[in-house]
């Protein structure tokens, strides 16, 4: 398994793993980055692509790759082997003891996925109602190269054909069901009292033309089904529909087409928002990458937190309702709250970005792009769009639209000005306007938690101890001047905790030793080897500030061995008070003659 694990770590470099998961900025030899593991404003985050290994001096979480894959993903080691495996392109052996052992739960899905989706792309390209569901995505305006890239299939209309399929590869049905591509049904046989609480399967997507979902990874993990056919004549089958909440798959924090996007929207410093998955197709296959969409829901604070990581920059690519939109306006005031620039892309009437670029072109889809407006200018055009602004009836409609609007508005500066823009152009008092703004009621802004973890609720910095910063700090130092190890004595280092202890040790009893050699010392010894991995980042991270070392380092000795003696004065201080409990007079006498000791050394 070491021989896996290391070949991993060869093939890939710790700052593209981590760079295609957030948007790392280069700064001397390392790179750091705000940290995707606590809230901060300031970057404590740090990538070292000398050391391979990452680490936050804000919440102390650091590690190497795969640390930070099962931290970022929620995932365990087997999940966050599987992954990088994949971006390595290294086989991992199925019938390897090793693996049979980390075959996680996680990772059944993600082979049923898998294989559901080869499936379904072998039967658009081979069934004949799959051929005809694939002549209609053509004629939509998608290639065969789009299709393929992006692995579209047809779901069979039969009840069990996907099911029975995956049975075949070795899958119990209940797993299949876990997937979320079947559905458990009571069973109405009453025939015999055992049969009465059965339960058969039948698979969810039948009949439909399906787009596998993917996670950042480019892992299938869900899929979105659209009728087609027999099953688009049902006046009761819905348009769409999706694989449920699973192990892998939570609609609320995926964004379809994200992972081929998040390069291109880094790049290009912004992303298009819109609702449908052919949006995003016939987006990407006309040049516009940095797309991605929702799946018809509101946007949600995860999926934001992920979309941050790339860019600040929004342009919302979809039908905009002003006449109140709850969910749309829940969405953009929660982006505003994150921080996003946003701008509106102006919609030709009944078209949608798919359209747009089947009907009339890339080159127009480029100029509505490069129109879109701020969120502000956008309701201020619709809103005056329809009205007459001298008229009393229609001056009450357009402030009933833009005065919510500007009440969201969390900059006083910024609300002020479009206050004023309203005023003049509705010829009403800007201190009428105000009034009006206050009896207004909004829902209250949604609250975030950020950054929003796969797994666990946003984590709080670790606070260290004063001990373990001077010790920490110490170390530092020698770090950066190692003449410095020759001023530690011996008996100073024996007080120092493990591992920095063994550290200081190594590097006094082995003066000019090179660091690859310190680790090698180390061998096995895990949290020595981690320690001496984030010391070394972090005193290559300060190496260029202007300090005066030295006396940095005799004012912190000073102060550990201050310390020390406090914290053996509170200990004599204790005993003391446990033998006046026990009235041992004698012991009481010794330990009162080592505190006055003590209380000399501290006056030095």
């Amino acid at each position: 398994m070491d021989s896996v694990i290391d070949e991993i770590k060869n093939r890939l470099d710790i700052v593209d793993v981590i760079g295609s998961y957030i948007k790392l900025q280069k700064t001397g030899a390392n790179y750091r980055a705000l940290c995707p593991f606590h809230a901060e404003k300031t970057p404590s985050f740090f990538v070292s692509p000398t050391r391979q290994i990452w680490h936050c001096f804000g919440c102390s979480e650091g590690g190497d790759i795969f640390k930070f894959v099962m931290k970022i993903e929620g995932v365990e080691f087997g999940d966050a082997l599987r992954i990088l495996a994949q971006k390595a392109g290294v086989e991992l052996k199925p019938k390897s003891k090793e693996w049979k052992k980390l075959k996680t739960e996680r990772q059944k899905l993600y082979d049923i996925c898998e294989f559901a989706a080869k499936f379904f792309e072998a039967q658009l390209q081979k069934s004949s109602s799959g051929k005809l569901a694939k002549d209609y995505l053509i004629n939509r305006g998608l290639t065969e190269e789009t299709i393929k890239k992006w692995r579209l299939g047809f779901a069979p209309d039969t009840w069990h054909g996907l099911s029975d399929f995956l049975v075949g590869k070795g899958y119990t049905r209940e797993e299949i069901v876990n997937a979320g591509l079947a559905i458990k049904k009571e069973s109405t046989d009453n025939a015999m009292e055992e049969n009465k609480k059965n339960q058969e399967t039948y698979d969810r997507f039948r009949g439909r033309i399906m787009f596998p979902i993917f996670d950042l990874n480019s892992l299938v993990i869900g899929f979105g089904g659209r009728v087609f056919g027999k099953t688009a004549q049902d006046p009761n089958a819905a348009k769409y529909i999706n694989t449920p909440n699973t192990l892998l798959y939570d609609k609320s924090k995926v964004l379809y087409g994200l992972d081929k996007a998040k390069i291109e929207i880094r790049k290009k410093d912004f992303c298009i928002l819109v609702e449908g998955y052919m949006d995003v197709l016939m987006s990407h296959q006309a040049g516009f990458e940095n797309t991605v969409a929702a799946s018809g829901t509101a946007l949600t604070p995860y999926q934001l937190n992920i979309l941050k990581r790339y860019s600040d920059n929004l342009v919302l690519g979809f039908d905009m309702d002003i006449a109140g939109n709850k969910a749309t306006e829940r969405g953009i005031d929660l982006a505003q709250k994150f921080g996003f620039k946003i701008k509106i892309a102006l919609m030709p009437h009944d078209k949608d970005p798919a359209d747009v670029l089947s009907r009339l072109g890339k080159d127009e889809w480029q100029k509505i792009i490069d129109q879109s407006k701020s969120i502000m200018e956008f309701y201020f055009d619709s809103a005056f769009s329809s009205k007459d602004p001298e008229k009393i009836a229609d001056k009450l409609e357009i402030s009933k639209i833009i005065l919510p609007v500007i009440k969201r508005i969390p900059n006083k500066i910024e609300q002020s000005y479009w206050l004023q823009e309203l005023s003049k152009r509705i010829k009403i008092k800007e201190e009428d306007l105000i009034e009006e703004m206050k009896k207004i009621k909004i829902e209250p802004r949604a609250q975030v938690s950020e950054p929003i973890l796969s797994v666990t609720s946003s984590q709080k910095p670790f606070k260290k101890g004063r001990r373990e910063l001077l010790e920490e700090e110490i170390l530092l130092l020698i770090f950066l001047n190692n003449k410095l190890i020759d001023s530690l004595n011996s008996e100073i280092i024996q007080q120092f905790s493990t591992p920095k202890k063994e550290i200081l040790l190594l590097l006094k009893e082995n003066p000019g030793i090179t660091q690859d050699n310190l680790f090698k010392k180390l061998k096995n010894n895990e949290s020595a080897i981690n320690f001496l991995n984030y010391i070394i980042l972090k005193a290559d991270i300060e190496k260029d500030k202007e300090r005066d070392i030295i006396k940095d380092f005799n004012d912190s000795v000073c102060q550990f061995k201050t310390l020390l003696i406090k914290n053996e004065l509170n200990e004599l201080l204790e005993k003391v008070k446990e033998a006046e409990r026990n009235q041992n007079f004698k012991l009481i006498q010794d330990l009162t003659e080592k505190i006055n000791n003590l209380a000399k050394e501290l006056k030095k």
